[in-house]
């Protein structure tokens, strides 16, 4: 007798491929015409899902936690963060949360230099003044000047993985790449984007033209960019904020620009979205802000990536055992984090492979023995772990089965 599929409740429509993808390998209640769900919404899905995949809009509370039924086994977020979901709750319950890291990085990162691009240069501005029909008598030498950015201190705030790929776009720029992370980037990556490190986010604040927040939002990071540190900013400095509207103290950074203490922001997110500061929308048609609604991830083969991301979870962590044959092979062979990062990119290509993720199927057993004959690559213990499990999933094709979930080496 066939298996039942796992029940998968959807909160927010997804891409249309992603959605039939799902149906097809999963009992998938989706959310046809895109509405968001109500709390109670919320209350009823985690009451008779096994797995709930809500996107960064969905507030997944203890309140909501506390009343899951004991079939919830996973929550799979649709988003690089998880701010939206009471984790240790989650955890309390024995529910595994899932996010879906790697995929928005270069999408975000883009966006982050439109913004960087677009406040200094009064972009928004020039573009709305021909379809408005204002007058327009022709080029002038000192109409719609702006700033320029080349030879300007970038700040970044956060230099994970979108704050390296926006000092890789921004050097391109020409701009000098400073940093305030909680540890120093290695030396070969700081040499490579000829990056300065800073300890004190003070010190740096202090002395930077372009501020650019992309860390997450924790209890750590709210209102980082507080009053007081905003104020340690020039007056001819701009802020940009792809990251979440939590981490500035909105409020003050209103403010400062309403008194001319900063030259300008470019803003995605926002503290209490997606209601809007009035006072913000006054300065957006004052010319003093640029403001997206949150669109720094959305492009389309980002939303696929996404929900494609969101299935290996799904499937990964359905179906991993607590201990098993890998991650009993990975204990023996001792693996350092640079090579877990390199077994772990290639166990997720078995499995975007196995689901179908991958626009054309690749040959992923080549790629695991081209890895498996590099001795002075990766070493003895990883490649009996390659071995082995190329072996496996050759002799089933069910790469979920051999265990392989993202947690299995680095973790």
């Amino acid at each position: 007798m066939a298996r039942p599929k796992t029940l998968v409740i959807v909160t927010r429509k997804l891409p249309e491929q992603v959605e039939t993808r799902m149906r097809e390998l999963f009992n998938a209640r989706l959310n046809l015409d895109d509405h968001a769900m109500t709390q109670a919404e919320l209350v009823e899905a985690v009451k008779t899902a096994e797995v709930l995949v809500p996107t960064v809009t969905d507030r997944i509370d203890a309140a909501v936690l506390n009343q899951a039924g004991p079939q919830l086994k996973i929550i799979a977020n649709f988003g690089n963060g998880v701010d939206n979901i009471d984790v240790g709750a989650a955890h309390d319950k024995g529910i595994v949360v899932t996010n879906t890291p790697n995929v928005l990085t270069e999408d975000t990162a883009d966006m982050t230099m439109a913004l960087i691009l677009a406040v200094p240069r009064r972009l928004a501005e020039g573009a709305a003044i021909l379809p408005g029909g204002e007058p327009w008598s022709g080029w002038s030498p000192t109409w719609m000047t702006g700033r320029r950015i080349s030879g300007k201190r970038l700040g970044i705030v956060g230099m994970g993985r979108i704050g390296q790929a926006v000092a890789r776009r921004a050097k391109a720029f020409g701009l000098a790449i400073h940093y305030h992370n909680r540890r120093p980037l290695p030396s070969e990556i700081e040499e490579r984007l000829e990056a300065t490190y800073w300890d004190s986010l003070d010190q740096m604040l202090a002395r930077m033209d372009i501020i650019s927040v992309n860390c997450p939002h924790t209890p750590g990071t709210y209102h980082l960019l507080s009053a007081r540190r905003l104020h340690l900013m020039r007056p001819e400095a701009y802020v940009v904020n792809t990251a979440r509207g939590e981490i500035i103290d909105e409020n003050a950074l209103i403010a400062m620009l309403e008194d001319k203490k900063l030259a300008g922001a470019g803003l995605d997110v926002f503290e209490h979205e997606p209601a809007i500061n009035p006072k913000l929308l006054k300065l957006a048609r004052a010319n003093k802000v640029v403001l997206l609604p949150h669109m720094g991830s959305a492009t389309i083969e980002g939303r696929i990536d996404m929900g494609d991301k969101v299935i290996v979870n799904i499937r990964s962590t359905a179906t991993q055992p607590r201990t098993g044959f890998c991650r009993a092979w990975s204990e023996r062979a001792l693996l350092k984090p640079a090579q877990c990062d390199l077994i772990n990119s290639v166990i997720g290509a078995f499995a975007q492979d196995q689901i179908g993720a991958l626009p054309c199927r690749q040959n992923i057993f080549q790629k695991v023995r081209a890895v498996d004959t590099g001795p002075d690559i990766i070493g003895l213990g990883q490649r009996v772990l390659f071995r082995q499990f190329s072996k496996g999933s050759e002799k089933t094709l069910r790469v979920a089965e051999c265990g392989f979930a993202k947690r299995l080496c680095c973790t």
